[in-house]
């Protein structure tokens, strides 16, 4: 067995690196963009006159910042390379997004919002690996150039982890003798739906509510839907929407993939979620417990390092620990997707993927809380990072499925409800 990492991927980390150092820590500092992300942040960023949503300065900067990274050749790093990108593996990616995420806050990785200079874009494989030929032939140039942006639709008011019970209906109904498609229903958290250019839409056409089948994922035109509220959350600004489709018609081959057989779509996008927002989660944790530990060596009330109290030992210990050993499954697991057929890791690895996830998700907020307790008054100030950090992150304990939903997938593969041990 071995361990390490592939040279060239360890190549790579260095050349991030240099590219961050030469380009997007330069920009960060122009222009006193650093608002966006010292303690003036969440004014910097959030439009509160405007319901919340992010100021069109952050958005821009963001879009500088990827732009940069896209002629550089590392946005597109992890999509396919029949698709423009370098084919970069789910081990990489996960290593990746550990690697900037323990750098901290900066434009070279701002996860608020799903920004990074090496981008998660899980529509994309997800296209590739769902649409059909014709499909393909019709959205791919639109969806590669990025002149076709997507936001996903899955989560209602009502049904949030139960997708299979979503009260969001889809009929064939002939308009102006064209066929096509009425759908009617609500959507929570439709994110990023403010610029997108259209929405995946989880809609029931056939079955009864649990069935998995008979979910059909549509591709509406985002002008089409009515944004009702936005909302707010923990962490601001916001580009969450609570939004209502009441008689919306779209022609009839307005999906991907097929009709009634949706949902694998759905579980495509999350499980690439799952083991990145983990890979992320570990990185920031890491980057609270090394935070701390040198704060904790140059602090010293009463005249000695406040490193030399094993009360402020023990629970980095504890933390540093969990890293390790949660490292070594993240990347396990990564390796593992890499050699399955992509349809195939709901079936034989999602209590994998559950695992990384809920335990990297809880970890991170436990490291940033004993960052916060480590540092004091200062640890509780925004003049550090800890409690965006927190903030950030504690979403994830809930989004992609809850650490309960997770735990409930191990579960069931641990006793055969589902997965590998299923009829033993």
């Amino acid at each position: 067995m071995d361990f390490s990492l592939p040279p060239d991927l360890t190549a790579y980390l260095a050349e991030l690196d240099a590219f961050i150092a030469a380009k997007i820590a330069p920009l960060q500092a122009r222009d006193d963009n650093e608002r966006f992300f010292d303690h003036r942040r969440e004014f910097a960023r959030t439009d509160f006159e405007a319901g919340g949503t992010p100021r069109a300065e952050w958005e821009a900067l963001l879009k500088e910042a990827q732009t940069l990274a896209d002629e550089a050749g590392h946005f597109r790093y992890g999509w396919p390379t029949s698709m423009g990108g370098k084919g970069g593996s789910q081990l990489a990616l996960a290593v990746i997004r550990e690697h900037l995420a323990a750098k901290g806050l900066g434009l070279h990785n701002d996860l608020q919002n799903e920004h990074s200079i090496v981008g998660n874009n899980p529509f994309v494989l997800l296209f590739k690996e769902f649409a059909t030929p014709e499909q393909y032939a019709r959205d791919s140039a639109a969806l590669l150039s990025g002149q076709m942006t997507i936001a996903f639709g899955l989560t209602e008011p009502n049904h949030g982890s139960d997708a299979t019970h979503l009260e969001t209906r889809a009929v064939r109904e002939t308009r102006d003798g064209q066929p096509g498609w009425r759908i009617d229903g609500e959507k929570m958290w439709t994110s990023g739906l403010h610029h997108a250019s259209h929405c995946m839409v989880f809609a029931r056409t056939s079955g009864a509510d649990g069935e998995a089948k008979g979910i059909t994922c549509f591709v509406v035109p985002a002008p089409l839907i009515k944004i009702e509220e936005w909302l707010w959350t923990f962490n601001m600004p916001t580009d969450h929407p609570r939004v209502s489709l009441t008689d919306v018609w779209v022609p009839e081959e307005s999906y991907w993939g097929e009709v009634d057989r949706g949902l694998a779509a759905a579980q495509s996008f999350v499980h690439q979620n799952r083991i990145r927002q983990a890979a992320s989660s570990l990185g920031a944790a890491h980057y609270c417990i090394e935070e701390s530990v040198r704060y904790a060596k140059a602090r010293k009330p009463f005249g000695k390092p406040l490193a030399d109290n094993q009360a402020i030992q023990w629970p980095l210990v504890e933390l540093a620990t969990q890293v390790e050993m949660l490292r070594l499954l993240i990347r396990k697991t990564a390796w593992d997707m890499d050699r399955l057929d992509h349809r195939e890791i709901e079936h034989q690895l999602g209590d994998k993927v559950s695992m990384c996830n809920y335990w990297a998700n809880r970890l991170v907020c436990e490291a940033a809380d004993r960052a916060m307790q480590i540092h004091g008054g200062i640890g509780y100030s925004r003049h550090k990072p800890f409690e965006h950090i927190y903030r950030h992150h504690r979403r994830y304990r809930i989004t992609e499925g809850s650490e309960e939903i997770q735990m409930r997938k191990v579960a069931a593969y641990l006793f055969g409800y589902m997965g590998p041990r299923k009829d033993r």
